[in-house]
């Protein structure tokens, strides 16, 4: 399934997430999304579950920055994560291993 939107990225994490790749973790991942189809979520990931946050203030363990037509295209596979980020497309402040565990906490 591609998918066009970047709301219903957000929608499909929690039940695409993997409780086996998350085994200890408890983490806050921001993701500053600009664009017309941007906005600001979190996923917390804690006790083996994970829920998506929109606006979320807490202290984020990581934050992505990107565009949203980036988000789209990498969720998509069609932009690897690290070509993102070595071409400036996506920034990362925080825990930069979190950032890469992307995909396989979320195999979408």
């Amino acid at each position: 399934m591609a998918f066009k939107r970047v709301r219903e990225i957000f929608a499909k994490m929690p039940e695409a997430f993997d409780p086996n790749a998350a085994q200890g973790m408890d983490a806050t991942i921001r993701f500053d999304i600009t664009g017309s189809d941007g906005g600001q979520w979190s996923a917390v990931i804690r006790d083996n579950t994970c829920t998506i946050e929109e606006n979320l203030p807490s202290e984020p363990s990581v934050v992505l920055t990107m565009s949203d037509q980036t988000w789209i295209a990498m969720v998509n596979r069609e932009l690897n994560g690290m070509q993102a980020f070595m071409t400036g497309k996506l920034r990362v402040k925080g825990n930069i291993l979190l950032a890469q565990r992307i995909y396989e906490l979320f195999p979408l």
